[in-house]
């Protein structure tokens, strides 16, 4: 199938062919994005659809590229994503692009729900309580990041820092990674690729590479994700982020 055609099927199936206008002041702009993100991007690799449509929304959100995410959402649904895992996938920004750029970006959302007949509530994904989210945390967070290298992080840190480990064991891992819907290995994908799009991260990015590779995640994985990432940070922050995995797993 040539890539034209390619790129023609998935506007179709993704955006209903209406994402790209035809009555654009810019058709040329037009001609070049539907063909790279629908031809090339969204044609290339083995994740599937509704994991694609995660990993962008996530890229948006931490790019806040707002008023395209009620497209992104629609396309979401339209591909087999359910209205849990989009929340879900944007809930799981927040420790690393910050709640108030989360919360911008759900409100985009909610109006495409809305746009969408969805109807709220949509069900609770809390698995902690007050009293166990940082037990509960601090278990998941030593599952990915390695029991012992946790243990000795956290023993390192200075008196006035320690603070700061307890926040990411109940509020990064207790509060969001313990959450129904998402397993660890998409949840880890999400949390490389939103760092990643945040750009300036890298010691961070190497760090959730090997995370990803412990739950089960592929450098092929990784790859495939940071490229349907590319279209909306751009080839600086991509090749930054294929920089880190390849730090990580070039002699894997």
């Amino acid at each position: 199938m040539k890539r034209t055609e390619k790129a023609e099927k998935n506007n179709r199936d993704w955006f209903r062919g209406q994402l790209f206008a035809e009555d654009s002041l810019d058709p040329e702009f037009e001609d070049i994005a539907r063909n790279f993100l629908c031809g090339d991007v969204l044609a290339h690799g083995t994740l599937a659809d509704p994991q694609r449509a995660l990993i962008i929304l996530a890229a948006l959100a931490a790019s806040q590229t707002l008023n395209a995410i009620p497209r992104y959402t629609l396309a979401a649904l339209d591909i087999g994503a359910k209205a849990e895992e989009i929340k879900e996938a944007l809930y799981h920004c927040t420790p690393y692009i910050g709640l108030e750029k989360v919360r911008s970006a759900l409100e985009e959302v909610n109006e495409a729900f809305q746009k969408a007949g969805i109807t709220y509530p949509l069900a609770g994904q809390s698995t902690v309580t007050e009293d166990t989210r940082f037990e509960k945390g601090l278990a998941v967070q030593q599952t990915i990041g390695g029991e012992d290298n946790i243990r000795a992080m956290r023993e390192a840190a200075p008196q006035d820092l320690k603070h700061i480990q307890d926040y990411l064991s109940a509020y990064c891992f207790g509060d969001f990674y313990t959450r129904g819907t998402l397993d660890l290995k998409m949840r880890e994908l999400i949390t490389f690729c939103a760092i990643c799009c945040l750009g300036g991260c890298e010691p961070q990015a190497k760090a959730h590479v090997e995370a990803n590779l412990r739950v089960g995640n592929t450098r092929q994985t990784l790859i495939e994700a940071v490229t349907q990432c590319l279209p909306f940070i751009g080839f600086p922050r991509t090749l930054n982020a294929i920089a880190c995995i390849d730090a990580v797993t070039k002699d894997q």
